[in-house]
């Protein structure tokens, strides 16, 4: 079983997650042509190698043009210096950078540069429309950018953000596992002001670095495909943030709801070191570490956070392990399937999306041909025990099936790493799979060679032939 274990000992914000997922080996080009997808213009990614008490791993930073063109300092002095409207501006855009250059508040997370403001952060703007409070912990900064406020900007709401992430033409999978994400935080902020859901708002800027930070997350933890995700004893800070309306503890009341269900610790650093959209990640895609799980780590990656934190490395570590008891020996799980002869082909697709993002290992449609000679097809559904409550509400409430077969069966997979090759095309990531330690399959990455072949006028079968023989070479 292919096992995505994180490691929070300094939390976890959505900068740190996407560090350490690139570090862990998920392509650069994977991620950018993904976010590309969204036709949301107005954004950059810095990713470069950084340090934090030693350890080296990926540092990743969005920059917006609001950045470039607005903040007298440049890139480095990002923050939300527009967020002092007469609205409650997102929380998920303020709540990750009140840092260094407020009362020593935190990692930088999701977006900062070394002045560590960030779009995604502001506990300052809860005002009286209900604006999401993930806006707010960046707006009483020393250099008072309160003066540059900026009323241009839209208002989105959750509705607006789905919209975006619906129409990306990204896989169905990754647009229903970022939209998981960004519905905890909506959820959490919603009933931490008491609003409906869909008067939640984000504001514009810094609702592109949640979306960069969201979806990114989402496009990552699709390419690494992991069967299990497993999360440590979460690091939440601790102290206080400053806001238009007082004081606010660490962790904030959207953070404290999103995370509820997993252990956790307060006060082992002095800062907000878990930051609304990180905790949302964990919430959506992880289960605590069971007491009892013994697995083999076959690799780690580090997401570096902005804050330079002299008591303990600023760090998200993440690695890909197997569980310890060999993949190949096979593991439980369910076959759950249903034959329907009344659904409209079109909702295939989304079906299939869903029942990925609730966990599913394999989903496929099967033409049969049923009683009275009525064509029809079979959904196929692999997942383990513990996600079958979840597929089968999916089935009954988004297909037209009125019943279910489930079986169990013992499921066995190679171990597989992942890795990224130089090749005259750039870099390209490979799936290794092994028996018994012994390399038995290598393949590119198929998106990765489609992107080849349509920008070279290669054939997508010759690139994968050229890069699957030099990889052999290699090996």
């Amino acid at each position: 079983m292919k096992i995505l274990y994180y490691d929070c000992f300094s939390g976890i914000s959505g900068d740190m997650n996407l560090g350490a997922l690139l570090d862990l080996g998920v392509s650069r080009e994977i991620l950018t042509d993904g976010l590309k997808k969204l036709n949301t213009g107005g954004w950059r990614l810095d990713i470069r190698r950084d340090q934090r008490h030693g350890i080296t791993g990926t540092k990743v930073t969005v920059i917006t043009d609001h950045d470039d063109h607005e903040h007298p300092y440049g890139n480095d002095h990002k923050q939300c210096y527009d967020n002092h409207h007469d609205h409650e501006q997102s929380h998920e855009q303020c709540h990750e950078s009140h840092q260094d250059h407020v009362h020593n508040h935190g990692h930088h997370h999701d977006n900062l540069h070394n002045h560590g403001y960030t779009h995604e952060q502001c506990h300052d703007n809860q005002h009286d429309h209900g604006h999401s409070h993930e806006q707010c912990h960046d707006n009483h900064h020393e250099h008072s950018h309160e003066q540059h406020q900026d009323h241009h900007h839209e208002h989105r709401n959750l509705a607006d953000v789905e919209k975006i992430i619906k129409e990306s033409g990204l896989p169905a999978a990754v647009r229903e596992l970022a939209m998981k994400i960004f519905r905890h935080i909506a959820e959490a902020e919603a009933a931490v002001h008491d609003k409906p859901l869909h008067e939640v708002h984000f504001h514009e800027v810094g609702a592109i670095d949640s979306i960069v930070d969201i979806v990114g997350a989402a496009i990552c933890l699709n390419e690494i495909g992991a069967d299990r995700v497993y999360v440590s004893e979460i690091e939440l800070g601790s102290g206080m943030v400053r806001c238009q309306h007082g004081l606010l503890p660490v962790p904030a009341p959207a953070t404290t709801r999103i995370i509820s269900g997993f252990p956790v610790h307060i006060g082992g650093v002095d800062f907000e070191a878990t930051t609304p959209t990180g905790a949302a990640i964990i919430a959506a895609i992880a289960e605590p570490m069971p007491p009892s799980m013994r697995m083999v780590i076959r690799k780690s990656g580090y997401g570096i956070g902005q804050k330079n934190n002299p008591s303990r490395p600023n760090i998200l570590r993440v690695c890909l392990a197997e569980s310890a008891v060999e993949a190949e020996k096979g593991h439980p799980a369910r076959l759950v399937e249903c034959n329907v002869d009344d659904m409209n082909p079109e909702m295939s697709e989304y079906i299939s999306g869903r029942l990925f993002a609730a966990g599913a290992g394999d989903v496929w449609f099967t033409p049969v041909i049923m009683k009275k000679g009525r064509p029809a097809f079979t959904i196929s559904v692999i997942c383990e025990e513990d996600q079958l409550d979840a597929v089968r509400e999916i089935l009954f409430t988004e297909s037209t099936t009125i019943g279910l077969r489930v079986l169990p069966f013992s499921k066995e997979t190679l171990h597989r790493e992942f890795e990224e090759v130089e090749t005259r095309f750039g870099k390209v990531t490979v799936k290794k799979s092994f028996f018994n330690g012994r390399l038995v399959s290598v393949k590119p990455e198929a998106d990765r060679c489609a992107a080849i072949a349509a920008t070279t006028g290669i054939p997508m079968k010759n690139v994968i032939r050229e890069i699957t023989s030099l990889i052999r070479d290699e090996s």
